[in-house]
């Protein structure tokens, strides 16, 4: 298709101007090559890494087909976790909002389950969530899918890796046999996965669009080492050195085990440094709570296995270390890509042993060009570095009627901090989290503290990690 303006998809006037509103004027690869088909009602399976667009070209397949005088369940997405079914609803919101009476409702696990009971009482028209909190509102009779039109399967791999296959089977059997289905996946690793998802989509997609996108970063804005190390125990020294050399504001660190992943986390912390581990074993509140930290740069060095960063939507991230080599190599090409998006620059820095070196050289023959080993960079200054920001909890949220304009003008009302010394709110059902500048948090918190917000004064504390 020449033409990749959204102006010449048969969209509505109402979700046109809303493109135009969020500044999506060209379409990306993946909203090029799906949506046509996902518009005339064609089962479409892609493949596109996080950050191509994957989430607005369903969203506006979902909504374009969406009878919103007929308030019942007309579109599902199945999300693997709670974390990436919260950035899709985010989404389909901001483009639904010039549509009236849109409603779109998340159900996930790890949340109340009395709230979301109340929340399908009042209907809505769209329902993202995690296949095991779907599933279970199925078989309490909570949530009817009769009147569905379009099911969504997003990082549908990952759902398999982490067994849902039999769940999603049963969700699948709750559905129209009529309906349209979307299936999107970030990486397709290994023919075992490729296997497990022609096992998915067996009798469930009806002569489905296939659409492959490569990654849609810009190789060339991406300064790219690898550094030797000894061994295995040389491997924390070295990215301690390396952290201290680069001083980026905000960086992932990949390691390959839950196990690493935490005990890398506790030692860059006993360091002086302000990390954060992601990774499975956490509890959900938890998980929420560093993602806030790391997202408003209140937390500077996020520590995760690949299971847990996949569907993490991180911008501007400055650079991303490798503890090791990623087992699977497509799976090392998808991290390098979280970091020089959007014409930014980033760096990606990989440790190597000895060991590891048939994997260089098979990463190598991947990429088309010489891989070599390089001594680690010398730090010219040997002090741990700060976040920029700091964040304050409020012990109220969306049900105390909060938004994020009530703070931002509490913070910065008479005697109160600039505009730009406030960094990213986000308010949740009964929290709401502020970042502000490291240097000034405590008097936004006495400000928080002394002024009332919606005529009330709430309990306000920092957030440490």
């Amino acid at each position: 298709m020449s033409d990749t303006s959204f102006a010449s998809l048969a969209l509505s006037p109402a979700l046109l101007a809303t493109l135009d509103s969020l500044g999506y004027h060209q379409m990306t690869p993946v909203q090029a090559q799906s949506l046509p088909p996902m518009l005339a009602g064609r089962d479409v399976m892609a493949q596109a890494k996080t950050g191509s667009g994957k989430t607005a070209a369903f969203g506006l397949a979902l909504l374009s087909q969406l009878r919103v005088e007929a308030f019942s369940v007309q579109g599902l997405v199945l999300c693997p976790t709670r974390e990436l079914a919260d950035q899709v609803a985010e989404e389909l919101r901001r483009l639904a909002r010039g549509m009236a009476n849109v409603k779109v409702l998340t159900l996930c696990g790890g949340a109340a389950f009395g709230p979301q009971l109340a929340s399908l009482e009042h209907g809505a028209h769209i329902v993202v969530g995690t296949p095991g909190r779907i599933d279970e509102h199925l078989r309490r009779g909570s949530l009817t899918l009769g009147s569905l039109t379009t099911l969504v399967l997003d990082e549908a791999d990952r759902m398999l890796d982490m067994g849902f296959q039999a769940t999603i089977d049963d969700i699948i059997a709750d559905t129209p046999a009529d309906r349209q289905t979307l299936l999107f996946s970030a990486t397709f690793p290994d023919e075992q996965s490729t296997e497990g998802l022609a096992i998915m989509t067996r009798g469930v997609m009806r002569d489905p669009v296939s659409v492959k996108v490569e990654e849609t970063h810009d190789a060339t804005t991406i300064e790219q080492h690898f550094y030797a190390v000894a061994n295995d125990d040389a491997r924390f020294a070295a990215l301690k050195q390396l952290l201290l050399a680069t001083r980026p504001t905000t960086s992932v660190v990949f390691c390959n085990t839950k196990r690493e992943t935490q005990a890398v986390a506790d030692s860059l912390v006993d360091a002086g440094f302000s990390a954060v581990a992601l990774h499975g074993d956490l509890e959900q509140k938890d998980r929420d709570r560093l993602l806030v930290l790391f997202a408003n740069q209140s937390a500077s060095i996020l520590v995760a296995t690949d299971v847990a960063a996949r569907g993490l939507d991180i911008a501007q991230l400055d650079a991303v270390f490798n503890y090791q080599i990623a087992r699977e190599l497509e799976v090392h090409v998808h991290r390098v890509g979280r970091t020089g998006r959007a014409g930014a620059s980033g760096i990606a820095c990989t440790l190597v042993t000895p060991q590891e070196q048939y994997r260089l050289e098979r990463l190598a023959e991947l990429l088309g060009e010489p891989l070599t080993p390089e001594p680690l960079p010398k730090a010219s200054d040997s002090t741990p570095f700060e976040p920029p920001m700091a964040t304050l909890q409020l012990a109220g949220g969306k049900k105390d009627k909060l938004r994020p304009g009530d703070i931002l003008g509490a913070l910065t009302s008479e005697g109160g901090l600039r505009g730009d010394q406030v960094g990213k709110i986000k308010v949740l059902a009964r929290s709401a989290y502020v970042a502000v500048e490291r240097g000034a948090v405590q008097r936004a918190q006495a400000k928080l503290e002394r002024d009332k917000l919606k005529g009330r004064a709430f309990r306000v504390r920092r957030i440490r990690h």
